[in-house]
C-alpha cells in the first residue's frame, strides 16, 4: 500500500532525533483518531515533537499553557453580548485548531481538565447551549511532567481513558545527544519543516485507516487480553470497551504505516502496552508487589496465545530470513 507516512515521518525525524518509535506511534496515533498523553521530564522535546507534526502535516495548530488559573473558557471558548447584533458572540477558545498542544495538563483544575472531555471524545464544543464542531482533523497532544508534581492535579481515569495512547520520550542516547548539540548551534531544524500533505490528504488518510481488514480471530483475540485484564488479581480495573476499540484502531494504523492493509496479531501485541497501560488501575497487591501495569501487560500477552493467520505466518517467515 503505497501512502504518504513515510513522507510524514522523515520530516518529523529531522527534528526529533534517535526517537523513530515514539515518532511512528504518535503519527499512528493521529491517523487513528487518537490523543495522545505524553509524560516525561521537562526539556525531553515534548512540545517540539507536537510543532514538527503540525507543520508536516500542514495543519492548524494552538498551544495552552495550562495552569492553576487557567479556566474551562481559556479551552473551549466563550461568549459574549455584541451590542451592534444584539446578541451574543462567540469567542473560539484554544481547542478550536487541528493540533491542540494542551501542556502541562496536570497543572490546572480538574474543571479545566474535564472541559476537555466533551471535544476530545465527540470532536464538538458546547457553549451557552450552543454545540459547534471543531476542524478536522482533531488531535490533542497533552504533556505532563512526573517530577516536581506539588500543587497538581492527577488526571481521573475517565480522562485518561480519552488518550490513545501514554508516550514517554525519554532522553536521547549518546550519538543522538551530540547531533541534537551539533544541528542547533546555528539554526532551528524546525524552521525547515514544510508540510508533505495537507489537511485533505490526512483526512483521505485517516479514512484508508479505517478501511484497513481486521479478521474475525484477531478481534477474538482483542476480546481474550481485555477479558484477562478485567480476570487479573493484579489489576482493580481492567481495559474497557473503549480500551479494546483503541487497541483495534491503533493496530489499523500500526498496520497502515508499516504498508499492509490488514491487521496480523503481531500489530496488536506491538501496540497493546502503549494503547493499554494508562488504562489500567493496579491492585494494592500489584502495588505492594511494586508491579507496573506494563509488566502485567507483558505477563498478559506471554499468556494469551496469539492466532495464527496466513499473513502473520508470512510475516514471520520473512523476519527470520533477515
Amino acid at each position: 500500500m503505497a501512502n504518504k507516512s513515510s513522507l510524514i515521518l522523515k520530516q518529523v525525524e529531522r527534528v526529533i532525533v534517535g526517537k523513530n518509535d515514539i515518532v511512528s506511534r504518535v503519527l499512528m496515533a493521529i491517523l487513528s483518531g487518537g490523543h495522545i498523553l505524553m509524560e516525561d521530564v521537562p526539556g525531553t522535546g515534548k512540545t517540539t515533537l507536537a510543532l514538527a507534526f503540525a507543520k508536516s502535516l500542514g495543519i492548524d495548530f494552538k498551544r495552552i499553557q495550562f495552569t492553576s488559573d487557567s479556566m474551562p473558557s481559556d479551552v473551549i471558548g466563550f461568549s459574549v453580548y455584541d451590542k451592534s447584533g444584539n446578541a451574543l458572540s462567540y469567542k473560539p477558545g484554544a481547542a478550536m485548531t487541528n493540533l491542540l498542544l494542551a501542556d502541562e495538563i496536570n497543572r490546572t483544575s480538574s474543571k479545566t481538565q474535564s472541559a476537555l472531555l466533551e471535544v476530545m471524545e465527540e470532536g464538538q464544543i458546547t457553549v451557552d447551549g450552543v454545540t459547534r464542531q471543531v476542524p478536522q482533523p482533531f488531535v490533542v497532544i497533552a504533556t505532563q511532567n512526573p517530577v516536581g508534581t506539588a500543587g497538581t492535579q492527577v488526571l481521573p481515569h475517565a480522562q485518561l481513558d480519552r488518550f490513545m495512547l501514554r508516550l514517554k520520550m525519554g532522553y536521547p542516547d549518546f550519538a543522538s545527544q551530540v547531533n541534537i548539540l551539533k544541528d542547533r548551534q546555528t539554526a532551528n531544524p524546525l524552521d525547515d519543516i514544510t508540510p508533505v500533505v495537507n489537511i485533505n490528504e490526512v483526512i483521505s488518510m485517516k479514512r484508508e485507516v479505517a478501511e484497513i481488514h481486521i479478521a474475525d480471530s484477531i478481534y477474538e483475540y482483542v476480546t481474550t487480553l481485555a477479558q484477562h485484564t478485567r480476570e487479573n488479581p493484579m489489576i482493580q480495573l481492567g481495559i474497557s470497551p473503549r480500551g479494546a476499540l483503541a487497541v483495534c484502531r491503533m493496530a489499523k494504523a500500526y498496520a497502515y504505516v508499516n504498508g499492509r492493509e490488514y491487521v496480523v496479531p503481531e500489530d496488536i501485541a506491538a501496540i497493546f502496552c502503549d494503547v493499554c497501560a494508562h488504562r489500567l488501575m493496579l491492585s494494592p497487591k500489584a502495588r505492594l508487589a511494586n508491579q507496573s501495569a506494563e509488566d502485567i501487560l507483558a505477563e498478559i500477552l506471554k499468556e494469551v496465545k496469539m492466532p495464527v493467520t496466513g499473513e502473520s505466518s508470512l510475516i514471520r517467515s520473512k523476519g527470520k530470513r533477515k
